[in-house]
């Protein structure tokens, strides 16, 4: 619960002012059951939706970002890693990459332009 609460922190944080009326999707993992998360997205007018028991198309975009990773940065270098914090730091330049540098084609720019973009569209 203790990651879930620092990870709803940093999104209230950092987009707080544009999450009214968002989507928030997960599984049905017991820390997204809880009532206090339930009224943390609630207070903050953030709409809860949950997997259905035993379907995985739900998480398909998750898994699809994660299965990336692992085969792009992780399974390469595996045994070459020398610490947890090298890990980390990795995955951290990653995540900038595929959000700010890296261009989709569907979309003709990066996840962050493009969600910019169209957040500026709607003001």
């Amino acid at each position: 619960m203790k990651q879930i609460t620092r990870m709803l922190n940093q999104l209230i944080q950092h987009h707080g002012h544009h999450l009214h009326n968002t989507i928030l999707h997960s599984d049905q993992g017991y820390q997204y059951q809880v009532k206090l998360y339930q009224k943390y997205l609630q207070d903050h007018g953030i709409i809860q939706s949950m997997s259905r028991k035993g379907n995985t198309l739900d998480n398909a975009p998750t898994e699809n970002f994660f299965g990336r990773l692992k085969e792009e940065i992780y399974y390469p270098r595996e045994y070459q890693f020398q610490s947890l914090d090298e890990v980390k730091q990795t995955i951290h330049q990653y995540i900038h990459y595929y959000n700010e540098e890296r261009i989709v084609n569907r979309l003709k720019t990066n996840p962050t332009d493009y969600r910019n973009n169209e957040l500026q569209r709607k003001e």
